[in-house]
């Protein structure tokens, strides 16, 4: 097996494999200079020299050129300092050529031999023109190097969706491939809001816990099928990933939670005693009701023979205190001379006296029940009566007048109403 030691070069990024060449006292963290696909760079040791499996190197490793120097280490610094102003002036470079790209971020060479620029675009890009322009404004050798989104997140960093500092800009070394299958297995909503990352694309989180949902959930049905158990049939409701079970509701709504096991028979069900076929709500108002029937006891052993009496006696003590009361009222009179005292006793002298003093009337004596007084415009009973006897009359006499015979048993009907 061969040994290497293992660098990271800037930034949040995967271990490279070297070769420790003459440099055997390698440690964590030592500065090294090591030559690339790119040209000489700077790294940093996170692993110590060590044999690793040949199938996790790729072709033969290069070796280690030198253990950085403290000069090579002030050149570094002094160059990183200068590349917020680098991208500033390349920003404008490009806003004159009017290319459609977006320039990300600016690295310098620990020596200052190469300024390489990142940049981000929807489209090819001809720079050739923008880079004979910047190597002539800044007198280096320039590089353009175009990434994706995912890789501007991660240079660029920020927060995540769940408050903490973006996963690839902090620790995550490799961007592992996310399906939208991942967000269907963990039971996740498909909204692309929901599921999407600063850089547009789905989380990377996705893929951590999706491995342990496989296994689990390839362990029970398919949620909503009709399965036999041990209790009978029942419909698979929900799997439980992380505590590694299933809810099932039997044909009479009891509803269970199993495991893996028990469901296949394996292991036996075990049920709490008492809440047998219960569900959430029932459970709950069982236990308000013994918690209820248990406070009552405890008052009902609290109580001591003094109170019953003291209650008894406080009631009577209120009893006669309101009856006192009522009697004051009652033997409370107004005044003497007050005018609502006078207004109460006519009141009641009124209510108690008969209708009218005097003694009954002629008409009230002959039995015919007297008459209201005439008012202007009010006609009289007596009046009325003769206005009727009148019409009658003249209809008679108009009957007479009109009839061109008359029977003989009609003269005496005739005279006795013309004697009328």
């Amino acid at each position: 097996m061969p040994i290497v030691v293992g660098v990271k070069f800037r930034g949040v990024g995967k271990v490279y494999y070297f070769a420790p060449g003459d440099t055997d006292d390698l440690s964590i963290n030592d500065h090294v200079i090591v030559e690339t696909a790119r040209g000489t760079e700077i790294a940093v040791v996170t692993m110590a020299p060590r044999e690793i499996a040949a199938d996790k190197v790729v072709g033969q490793p290069k070796p280690v050129t030198r253990k950085a120097s403290t000069t090579d280490l002030l050149n570094a610094e002094r160059f990183r300092a200068k590349e917020d102003a680098v991208l500033l002036e390349c920003r404008e470079h490009v806003a004159k050529t009017s290319l459609p790209m977006k320039v990300v971020a600016a690295e310098y060479s620990y020596d200052g031999t190469r300024l390489t620029f990142a940049f981000t675009s929807e489209q090819r890009v001809d720079f050739r023109d923008l880079v004979r322009e910047l190597a002539h404004h800044f007198n280096t050798r320039i590089e353009l190097r175009q990434i994706g989104v995912r890789d501007e997140a991660k240079i660029v960093g920020g927060m995540g969706k769940c408050g903490r500092p973006l996963c690839c800009a902090t620790w995550l070394s490799d961007f592992a491939p996310v399906s939208i299958r991942m967000a269907k297995q963990q039971d996740l909503p498909l909204s692309p809001m929901e599921i999407s990352g600063l850089c547009g694309r789905l989380l990377c989180c996705l893929a951590y816990e999706s491995d342990f949902y496989k296994e689990v959930k390839s362990k029970f049905p398919k949620v909503g099928k009709m399965i036999d158990t041990p209790v009978g049939p029942a419909r698979l409701r929900r799997v439980r990933v992380f505590r590694e079970t299933a809810e099932i509701e039997l044909e009479d709504g009891t509803q269970l939670e199993l495991t893996a096991d028990q469901l296949a028979g394996k292991e036996p069900i075990t049920l709490n005693q008492g809440n047998q076929g219960l569900n959430g709500l029932q459970q709950q108002a069982l236990g308000q009701a013994i918690s209820g029937d248990h406070e009552a006891d405890l008052d009902e052993d609290d109580a001591t023979p003094e109170q019953p009496a003291r209650r008894s006696t406080e009631t009577a003590d209120s009893t006669s205190a309101g009856e006192q009361r009522r009697q004051d009222r009652r033997s409370r009179t107004p005044a003497g001379g007050g005018d609502t005292a006078r207004r109460q006793q006519g009141s009641r002298s009124r209510r108690n006296q008969p209708a009218r003093e005097s003694g009954p009337s002629e008409q009230q004596q002959n039995g015919r029940a007297p008459e209201a007084p005439a008012t202007p415009g009010t006609r009289t009973e007596g009046a009325r009566s003769g206005s009727r006897r009148r019409r009658r009359s003249s209809r008679g006499g108009q009957q007479r007048q009109g009839s061109p015979t008359n029977k003989p048993g009609d003269n005496g009907n005739a005279q006795g109403s013309s004697g009328e």
